[in-house]
């Protein structure tokens, strides 16, 4: 494997809460996208008794160039339960943010906007003052499907350009498209402009600053509130290759020049993920804004 640079150093906290999120995660059959797409940051988040729901299965059926995940054909199979299952696990960790997110389901007519929907209102009924935040697929930019998920009363809806315009038809799956990413977050947006909208994208597989600067412009035309990046990790010798590693420094600039272009925050570092932290993230942003 090719070497990383001294600052790609993520933290392990093996604790009671590790321990916990283990045993709740394995007694409800749950899986999670810190495990599924090897998350960096596992250690880190699952020490401090937090985790990423991963719904809708743990087959995707895309195949991107830079994701972990397993891909393949989930034949329309769902689980009718695992939205009970998600409410039971966040009760049982103590939650006050829960991130919940998915593999993609071209294989179902509504791309799993049901489950979704179903899982938040769950959730939202039963414990409104808990935070929800949902990083969802781009749904095909179907207006009904995200209009489902919007009004089950999530509080960030968020979905990742993933990597610059340029690269996108190398590095995601053929079915994905810059444009149709810029659509969905529109959509979410203009059906309830309430709502905080967050994206993020990699960075280190051959894109210019020009085009960093860029894809950050694209999101703010569209009025979105969050924005992440992170480098991009290879997760195997199968995957895109790392062009490059960028500096802690250069990744403070890009925040620098985010909030500039008014961003409500964001989150720029070697480590940083879509759901990183996000609690904080969401907080933080409310402070400031106060």
């Amino acid at each position: 494997m090719e070497k990383k640079p001294e600052w790609i150093r993520s933290k392990f906290i093996a604790n009671e809460k590790f321990g916990r999120v283990i045993k709740t995660l394995k007694q409800l059959n749950l899986h999670t996208v810190c495990v599924e797409a090897k998350c960096p940051n596992l250690g880190e988040c699952w020490g401090h008794g937090t985790a990423t729901f991963l719904i809708l299965g743990d087959i995707c059926t895309r195949h991107c160039k830079f994701c972990a995940t397993r891909t393949g054909n989930p034949k329309g199979m769902i689980d009718e339960e695992e939205p009970e299952r998600v409410l039971k696990a966040v009760e049982e960790m103590n939650l006050d943010y829960v991130v919940i997110t998915s593999v993609t389901r071209d294989d179902l007519e509504d791309h799993g906007a049901e489950i979704y929907a179903r899982t938040v209102y769950l959730i939202k009924t039963k414990h409104p003052n808990i935070l929800v935040e949902v990083l969802t697929p781009d749904f095909r930019a179907n207006p009904e499907h995200i209009k489902k998920v919007i009004e089950s009363g999530v509080d960030v809806f968020a979905h990742n350009v993933e990597v610059v315009e340029r690269l996108t038809p190398q590095i995601r799956d053929r079915r994905a498209s810059f444009e149709t990413s810029l659509k969905t977050l529109e959509l979410a947006k203009k059906i309830n402009p309430q709502i905080y909208t967050k994206s993020g994208f990699m960075v280190g597989l051959g894109e210019t600053k020009d085009e960093i600067v860029k894809t950050m412009e694209r999101l703010r035309e569209i009025d979105v509130n969050f924005l992440t990046i992170g480098q991009y990790l290879r997760p195997s010798i199968k995957h895109a290759p790392v062009l490059k590693y960028y500096t802690p420094e250069e990744f403070k600039e890009f925040e620098r020049i985010g909030l500039s272009m008014g961003f409500d925050y964001v989150a720029s570092g070697p480590l940083v993920r879509s759901s990183y932290r996000a609690g904080e993230f969401y907080l933080k942003s409310l402070s400031s804004k106060k």
